[in-house]
């Protein structure tokens, strides 16, 4: 078929008035760029589930995609649930989402699949947790979290409510592929709409978390348009603490986002507006969650002004009040995080365990205890749901406040505790978005084949190939470069012991990037900041040697 048949024969299925003129807008005017644009490939489901722009066709987030995700999803249910299966169904406030949802629950119920339906846009981690409290074979989340207003995604969890990982993507994908024409898939409207107890059950599970201490903190908060506040400002009501100062202009959920380039608390100037505030309110912390709430990002006073913390910092922060109370079972991070996890658990006596990145691989611990990635993502409960939580982990971020600010002490003051203890664990990032995907097969094809030996000063001395599987992990696409300091002579001295350094460079999973995780560990002698400054220095030598490297500079 030609590519114009293609469009023809998707206008006449597609649900969506929307699509189907904005298709057939590009069929009237023989667009075919655009068409083979759309046409030409299609969204791959996979462990991230789908996510993309919307718009009509098969490479595009539409009514269409979902309705064939859904049938393929109830197929698979119906295949390897015994009894009859069951599915939720959650969205967040993007466009959109809410369509997507009722498609799911009526495709889902009409396929013998028991479909309950979160009555109103909610945080990720109330769909999670709805999973375990409605004893649902699976979950389905609409949401693209922290993507661009443009796009949307399609988040399948299982019945243990951690995501899905191989080789459960590819069944799912494969029962996709055999759906027929949507406009004859049967649909019900007799599946379930959920009642406020759901989320209200996220929420006491949530303020029975909380631990008796001192209240006083002035927090800053955003939920970045997004649908976090409503549920974040019940749970800090519950526990005792002073009410929030939020954001005002980010405080509505907006599918347009109107305040930020991307909704991603990351990205240059998202914080802008949460900082602004927290110098007019004099506060102790800022508190974020990104547009589904499943991650918090955490900014400190520092001075007369403020910054955000890194998302390794707020890790070790979160697993060091984990540890001192005494929380036992396994800590986990995935291997693109800080390796400081692992000298906090050695020194409490508890098990640590790296995973590929991705909280659908954290979630499989089975003793998991606690479970962080450095994009923000944490798991203060795994038993709330196997999933990361932003509302929880910003609960966790204002009792550790709290209970050092009656010390007298602030965040800052802790984590440089720990770095004198286990070693300044520095880490950055080199990010690369990209229109042409070749560019970053191109990269990763340079690490395989010439590999650099020496970057920031650093000598080269291992490159691991992911694909190839790292430390007992499963294959995927990665390299991994170990470096050191070369041996020292007369002409080139040491300083400052640098203990190590590592860099990992991956494809995102959900955005068309090169990440390139670094970490370097410097050992702290006298000064906290002396070893500081040094780590700044040589992460910014790393990155910028390996941004020439790959030909990115």
């Amino acid at each position: 078929m030609s590519v114009v048949d293609l469009a023809l024969d998707w206008i006449s299925q597609d649900p969506d008035p929307q699509t189907r003129a904005e298709l057939q807008a590009l069929v009237d005017a023989d667009d075919t760029a655009a068409l083979e644009d759309r046409f030409g490939t299609r969204l791959q489901f996979g462990t991230a589930g789908l996510r993309g722009a919307l718009g009509g066709g098969p490479n595009r987030m539409n009514r269409v995609i979902v309705a064939k995700a859904a049938a393929g999803l109830a197929a698979y249910l119906r295949r390897e649930v015994d009894g009859e299966p069951s599915v939720v169904v959650g969205y967040d406030a993007r466009h959109n989402s809410d369509v997507f949802a009722r498609d799911t629950a009526e495709i889902m119920q009409a396929a013998g699949v028991r479909a309950y339906l979160l009555p109103e846009h909610l945080p990720t981690p109330v769909l999670a947790h709805a999973i375990l409290h409605l004893g649902c074979s699976a979950g389905v989340m609409v949401t693209a979290s922290h993507n661009p207003p443009q796009d949307n995604g399609y988040k399948v969890y299982l019945g243990d409510s951690s995501q899905i990982v191989p080789p459960a993507d590819t069944d799912i994908s494969a029962l996709i592929d055999e759906v027929g024409r949507v406009d004859e898939l049967p649909r019900s409207d007799e599946y379930t709409v959920c009642g406020p107890d759901v989320a209200e059950a996220y929420v006491q599970a949530v303020v029975d978390l909380a631990h008796d201490g001192p209240r006083d903190v002035v927090a800053v908060y955003t939920p970045m348009h997004g649908v976090g506040r409503d549920t974040l400002v019940e749970v800090v009501r519950r526990t005792g603490f002073p009410a929030l100062h939020v954001v005002r202009e980010q405080g509505d959920p907006d599918p347009d986002f109107p305040t930020v380039a991307f909704p991603n608390p990351e990205e240059p100037g998202a914080m802008d507006l949460a900082l602004k505030l927290a110098a007019e309110v004099e506060a102790d912390v800022i508190v974020a969650n990104d547009p589904d709430a499943d991650r918090c990002a955490v900014g400190v006073r520092d001075g007369e002004a403020f910054r955000m913390l890194t998302g390794d910092q707020t890790g070790v922060l979160l697993a060091e009040l984990l540890l001192r109370r005494g929380v036992d079972g396994t800590y986990g991070s995935s291997i693109v995080s800080s390796d400081m996890l692992g000298r906090q658990a050695e020194a409490h006596d508890r098990r640590w365990q790296q995973t590929l990145p991705g909280f659908k691989w954290l979630g499989k611990i089975g003793d998991l205890a606690f479970g962080y990635e450095e994009a923000l993502g944490y798991s203060v409960a795994p038993h709330v749901a196997r999933d990361k939580d932003g509302v929880s982990a910003i609960l966790a971020v204002l009792e550790l406040a709290a209970e050092l600010k009656a010390e007298g002490r602030t965040l800052l003051d802790l984590l440089d505790d720990l770095y004198r203890e286990h070693g300044l664990h520095a880490t950055g990032q080199l990010s690369v978005r990209v229109d042409d995907l070749s560019i970053i097969a191109d990269a990763m094809s340079t690490l395989r084949t010439t590999p650099p030996r020496l970057l920031g000063g650093l000598e080269v001395t291992a490159v691991d190939d992911l694909a190839d599987g790292y430390a007992g992990l499963p294959p995927t696409d990665g390299i991994r470069l170990a470096l050191a300091l070369p041996p020292a002579t007369e002409a080139a001295p040491h300083g400052p012991a640098i203990d190590s350094a590592r860099i990992i460079c991956r494809p995102s999973g959900t955005e068309p990037k090169l990440k390139c995780y670094i970490e370097v560990v410097v050992s702290v002698q006298d000064s906290v900041e002396v070893s500081r400054e040094q780590a700044d220095a040589t992460l910014d030598a790393l990155r910028s040697d390996l941004a020439t490297a790959l030909g990115l500079a």
